[in-house]
């Protein structure tokens, strides 16, 4: 008799637990024959609330939709998707005269110029008046035109530029749901009572509030923060990152577009006193929150700074107060259960990393998926895997934190002088004050290269700014012509571009199949998809966000970022 799983089973829906069904699914159909696919169940509770308050994703996201055969114009109606060029982060740091900074994290790396990265040429001569994303990629100024990611009549996910997406994450998973269960996921809606364990400590079965025995082969904990079978059953440690990174509370608000024509195709983070604000502007309205240090401010105090920020587009509004809980568990996979999603670990979403980190945790899980002797070499390399992914964001975080120079408020004196640095970190940052970062510099790179991390020091102009203080002295010999050569032909290049892109508000209006003469119909006819079950897409409501004492009571959960 066969020892191959039989059956896996999903716990917790929201973005984590249907991406989870969603690739497993994908991934088995595409190696295995039908017989031999293990069933995927997912058991979701219908009384946990799911709050989408905008979502910001990576370069990978459009890679995930087109595998799952997913339209992009059904994914566009479905999800009020729009495009994301990259991250603006504004006022991080202020300039050698004091003024605020503002820079693009593009979806984007410049070209070699004589087998050299363009950051050391830009760095030796500069380019005027633009800085280093100005200089190497065209998406800061499409970001600031409100420019789409590409031109009208493109085949579905053609990529010209490096693009993701914003997306509504109750939407999505209200997606996801419809397309998992078309192709065979199981759904169960239903309380978990109970995780019982066997002899061995493994998750032996769960007792349903209406179905009863629920028999487990493979678990895969997705129940957010409270971490159900993961912490609570299995009593996995939890790695707090308080001492790395200082926020701990999240305060959210839907809004309008100021302006419903233009849709900005950046997402923005912009520092305030505390913390930062995030804004992810969709196609029907804009996701935006603050997370901040309850160190340094009070939930009232913050809320305060909050509206004020947001002007007129927040009267009358009352944020509510989110817990987070910054770390991640010692292993995500335990016995015979993986945590996969906020469950697993959770970093701030300041470079909108959760999907990506649940995306590379259920193909990785693929990879080493066991039989029903859940194998200990397969659990020690996937952990191995995941341990690197997370000390990989994390390494990124705190970057931003440790290199700001903000001396108005004391919450970004003690982020950058009190929280601690990650030992490669620490390492690469003594380093780079001599050089450039290079490709070796970073040993695991699933998405923040030494490219991004060339962006975001030349970004926040630390050499400018006290850091790295004679750099320019220690740099090789460059040919000044060959840098501004190629500056004069960006420039050209530029124009052009600008020239050539649709507003993003029409190319999302094309996509959606809502212009009167769409050019996108004859382009997606060139490629197969597989359109979503049930014809026009059915609304899902966005749910009223859950109050602190219930995220803290276990009463109700949220996928929010």
């Amino acid at each position: 008799m066969s020892n191959r799983l039989r059956k896996i089973t999903i716990v917790g829906g929201g973005t984590a637990g249907w991406m989870t069904a969603l690739i497993l699914d994908m991934v088995f159909s595409r190696t295995s024959a039908t017989k031999d696919r293990p069933q995927i169940c997912l058991i979701e509770s219908p009384n946990i609330a799911t709050v989408g308050v905008g979502e910001a994703t990576v370069p990978r996201m459009p890679v995930t939709i087109r595998q799952a055969g997913i339209s992009e114009r059904d994914f566009f109606r479905e999800t009020n998707a729009s495009f994301k060029l990259g991250v603006k982060f504004c006022n991080w740091n202020k300039d050698a005269k004091g003024n605020r900074i503002d820079y693009v994290n593009p979806f984007a790396h410049g070209q070699m110029l004589q087998g050299l990265d363009a950051a050391e040429y830009f760095l030796r001569f500069g380019n005027g008046d633009r800085d280093f994303t100005q200089s190497i990629s065209p998406h800061d100024h499409l970001g600031r035109l409100c420019k789409g990611a590409r031109q009208l009549g493109q085949p579905e996910f053609e990529q010209r530029f490096g693009y993701a997406y914003h997306l509504d994450a109750v939407k999505f998973a209200g997606m996801l749901t419809k397309v998992c269960t078309k192709r065979g996921v199981e759904h169960i809606q239903d309380e978990v009572q109970s995780v019982e364990l066997d002899e061995q400590g493994n998750v032996s079965h769960l007792m349903l509030e209406r179905k009863g025995r629920h028999d487990i082969e493979m678990v895969v904990d997705c129940t957010g923060f409270r971490g159900l079978i993961i912490n609570q059953a299995l009593g996995e440690p939890f790695m707090d990152y308080s001492d790395y990174l200082p926020n701990d509370r999240a305060m959210a608000l839907q809004i309008e577009h100021p302006n419903p024509d233009k849709i900005e195709s950046l997402t923005r983070s912009t520092a305030l006193g505390a913390g930062w604000t995030w804004r992810v502007p969709l196609y029907n309205r804009v996701g935006t929150g603050y997370v901040f240090s309850s160190a340094h401010r009070t939930d009232d105090q913050a809320a305060d700074e909050y509206l004020e920020w947001l002007g007129d587009s927040g009267k009358g509004a009352t944020p509510r107060i989110i817990p987070m809980r910054v770390g991640r568990v010692r292993n995500a996979w335990v016995k015979n259960c993986v945590a996969i999603g906020l469950s697993g670990g959770f970093i701030e979403p300041l470079e909108s990393t959760a999907i990506h980190m649940i995306d590379h945790a259920v193909r990785w899980f693929a990879e080493h998926l066991p039989t029903r002797d859940i194998e200990p070499p397969l659990r020690a390399r996937y952990n191995r895997q995941m341990d690197k992914l997370y000390n990989e964001v994390l390494e990124f975080i705190c970057l931003h934190y440790r290199l700001g120079n903000r001396t108005d408020d004391q919450y970004w004196i003690d982020a950058r002088t009190e929280m601690k640095l990650p030992d490669r970190l620490a390492e690469n940052l003594e380093l780079w004050q001599h050089r450039l970062p290079l490709n070796h510099d970073t040993e695991f790179t699933t998405l923040f290269d030494h490219r991004v991390y060339q962006t975001v020091l030349l970004g926040k102009q630390v050499y400018d700014t006290g850091y790295g203080t004679g750099i320019r002295d220690r740099l090789r010999p460059l040919k000044k012509p060959i840098w501004f050569q190629g500056m004069k032909t960006a420039k050209a290049d530029l124009a052009r571009i600008i020239k050539s892109m649709p507003d993003h508000k029409t190319l999302l209006r094309d996509i959606r199949g809502e212009l009167e003469q769409p050019a996108f119909g004859m382009a997606a006819a060139m490629k197969p998809t597989v359109a979503l079950p049930g014809g026009a897409p059915a609304p899902v409501a966005v749910q009223n966000m859950p109050n602190l004492a219930e995220i803290q009571s276990g009463e109700k959960d949220l996928q929010l970022f």
